[in-house]
């Protein structure tokens, strides 16, 4: 009897314990609360909410509408391109915008009209709710296919990863969300790119607020058949890492990746002695820049193949490639031109120590050649003095004598395929075409040093010119995201030129780092003082970047390397096809080799045994473009000829071609 008793009482005593312990967890959860509550501005919302309440107002739109507005606020993580469409237009979506204390995420569509210098902004019941880290490209099809992206709450406490896709057509301006039953899952900062009717997506990261896990998978969408394919490749075939904000382009034959960026456990030491006296290891993450570069060959499936088949594809490691940027940099964004990468900017983490990184950022343009897998990097030059100009009555005649010879050319070309002057003449691009079409602005404020350093810049590239949107600078505990968007025309090289610029002062972040810092600096000269501190007017303190000198790249033998850089020993084949010379513009380079591009399609026309049932507009068409491609990929090796040139007081490159058969004293003079 007292033995139960004893056991009742206990239980008893284990029921009042267990109450008392869960009344404090209570009141320590309404502390915890009320706390959160006054502290952290309602960090504990629910996404599912939030973005209801954004379907919610989207819904009140009835169409698509698109009116004259500011440019675009500040922000980062968007995505920027150039309107497949329209050659004259640039489209932003999305992004976020981070002040220090809050977040804020965006899913407006912007469009900025180049020959007009306007934004315009897109208003429609359906498009994507707002979102950064997502990626778009466009396709053969002129439409653009965007995917994924992520979205938090304002103090970023927990984040939401969207596994949506969908389509913009950039001339009507609407959305369309595809539907698909499998798909990749959710991710942010992957990439994007196009080959014939697939679009390809790799890598990216899914971040969980307590672990950030990265992604390494390959998916591939037939815009035909609107299906998701999901390549399984053998357990034994190299693949890329997992990793984000890597750079991928679009290859006649796949598609090539450089870089990343990822965090890989690490073993690391203890700070302080365990119990025992014996260290114990522990394990962190640390960061981790790629430098690798890969290709993915891509084969399409037979003719007779069922239409559902999925292409072959394999991965094949490249070379690292020759002059890549020196130091390692995350964050430097490319943009894709004319089988070329264009990069700018990044960052590069010189320390880490107890107090943070230290970092040094930069605003240096690089230029990948895909092929050649070599990077140039890309100079300002300021215009040359005209003092050619003044030209005498015997440069004047040989001028008028050579155009009137191509007039003569032209007519002799028409009366032989018996078509029209216009039919034969090339449409090649002029820069002064529409300029009397174009409305006198306001002159644009042109640089001749690259805009202040930077990494995650937006890139877009139109026309052969590269826009540089936004990006992010740190200084101290404070982040800068610019306001601000730059032009430079990638074949002039002739300075930057200012499309606007706005200045932020609504950080709202902690300053105890920074009023330390501060004080410490007190104890040291005035003159570091003043170089540390950040007025409030001005948003971005002074960097002094060193000048760093302009790399001359080593000349490449006319010899092309394989594109793949196989192990394989393949014999090299010479390249006969016509190189440009310095000085010379692209007109003149076709100019002078139209007849052997034109050759050289006829002669493969002819290894094929296809009937030709191309026009004379159409062969020289595509012989221009060949001339433009070889043009462009000579272009790093060519500035490179003509600054050296300039520098041994030469300003042009004569051709004396059409004086070789001459004889006599002509020739010799």
């Amino acid at each position: 009897m007292g033995k139960k008793d004893k056991k009742s009482k206990t239980a008893e005593q284990k029921a009042r314990t267990a109450a008392k312990q869960e009344k404090k967890a209570v009141q320590k959860e309404k502390k915890g609360k009320s706390k959160v509550s006054t502290d952290s501005d309602q960090e504990d919302v629910d996404l599912d909410v939030i973005r209801a309440e954004y379907e919610r107002k989207q819904a009140q739109y009835l169409e698509v509408t698109e009116s004259t507005c500011e440019p675009p606020s500040a922000r980062s993580s968007a995505t920027f391109i150039g309107s497949p469409s329209n050659s004259k237009e640039l489209l932003l979506f999305g992004g976020e915008y981070f002040n220090g204390a809050l977040a804020t995420f965006f899913n407006d569509l912007f469009v900025y009209l180049i020959d007009k210098d306007e934004w315009r902004k897109v208003t429609s019941p359906n498009s994507p709710l707002p979102r950064s880290g997502h990626a778009w490209t466009r396709s053969t099809s002129n439409d653009i296919y965007l995917f994924g992206g992520e979205f938090s709450s304002p103090k970023q406490g927990t984040f939401y990863h969207y596994n949506d896709f969908w389509k913009l057509s950039p001339s009507s301006r609407e959305w369309t969300r595809i539907e698909s039953k499998k798909g990749p899952p959710a991710r942010s900062g992957h990439r994007m790119t196009y080959f014939k009717h697939y679009i390809i997506l790799f890598g990216g990261f899914q971040d969980t607020s307590q672990q950030t896990k990265y992604l390494q998978d390959l998916w591939i969408y037939d815009c035909h058949n609107f299906t998701w394919f999901n390549p399984v490749l053998p357990p034994a075939t190299q693949k890329p890492d997992a990793r984000s904000s890597f750079s991928i382009h679009p290859h006649e034959a796949g598609l090539a990746l450089y870089g990343g960026y990822s965090r890989v456990k690490a073993t690391a030491a203890p700070s302080k002695p365990t119990k025992g006296g014996t260290q114990g290891a522990r394990s962190v993450l640390k960061p981790m820049v790629h430098q690798d570069t890969w290709f993915l060959r891509i084969t399409l499936p037979a003719p007779n193949a069922p239409t559902s088949t999925p292409p072959a594809v394999r991965w094949e490691r490249r070379k690292r490639p020759v002059n890549s940027p020196n130091p390692t940099r995350a964050g430097a964004t490319q943009a894709y031109h004319r089988g070329r990468g264009i990069a700018f900017g990044g960052v590069h983490d010189v320390e880490e120590s107890e107090e943070g990184i230290d970092s040094e950022f930069f605003n240096t343009l690089f230029v990948w050649n895909i092929e050649r897998n070599r990077f140039f990097q890309l100079a300002l030059k300021r215009p040359r003095v005209a003092a050619k100009r003044q030209i005498d009555d015997r440069t004047a005649r040989k001028g008028r004598g050579k155009l009137d010879e191509e007039d003569l050319l032209r007519n002799l070309a028409a009366l032989e395929t018996k078509d029209s002057l216009e039919t034969v003449e090339p449409e090649v691009n002029q820069d002064n075409d529409d300029s009397n079409d174009i409305p006198q602005k306001m002159a644009k404020l042109t640089l001749f040093t690259m805009p202040h350093p930077r990494f995650n810049a937006h890139l877009a590239i139109q026309n052969d010119t590269l826009y540089i949107f936004g990006g992010t600078y740190e200084h101290r505990d404070r982040e800068y995201t610019f306001d601000e968007m730059w032009a430079i025309d990638l074949g002039k090289l002739d300075g930057v030129q200012e499309i606007f610029r706005r200045e932020h002062e609504d950080w709202h972040g902690s300053d105890e780092n920074e009023s330390a810092s501060t004080s410490d600096d007190e104890n040291e000269s005035v003159d570091d003082d003043v170089d540390e501190e950040a007025p409030m007017g001005v948003p971005l303190p002074d960097v002094e970047t060193p000048a760093q000198p302009e790399t001359k790249p080593t000349l490449p033998p006319p010899e092309l390397p394989d594109v793949l850089e196989l192990e394989t020993s393949d014999p090299v084949i010479a390249d006969t096809r016509p190189h440009p010379r310095p000085f010379e513009s692209l007109r003149e380079f076709f100019a002078r080799t139209s007849t052997v591009w034109q050759d050289i399609l006829l002669d493969e026309i002819r290894k094929t045994d296809q009937s030709s049932s191309q026009s004379i507009k159409e062969l020289r068409k595509h012989a221009f473009d060949q001339a433009e491609t070889m043009w462009w990929d000579c272009r790093e090796e060519i500035t490179a000829l003509e600054d050296e040139a300039e520098e041994a007081g030469i300003g042009e490159v004569v051709s004396i071609d059409h004086n070789q058969d001459q004889g006599g004293a002509g020739r010799r003079r």
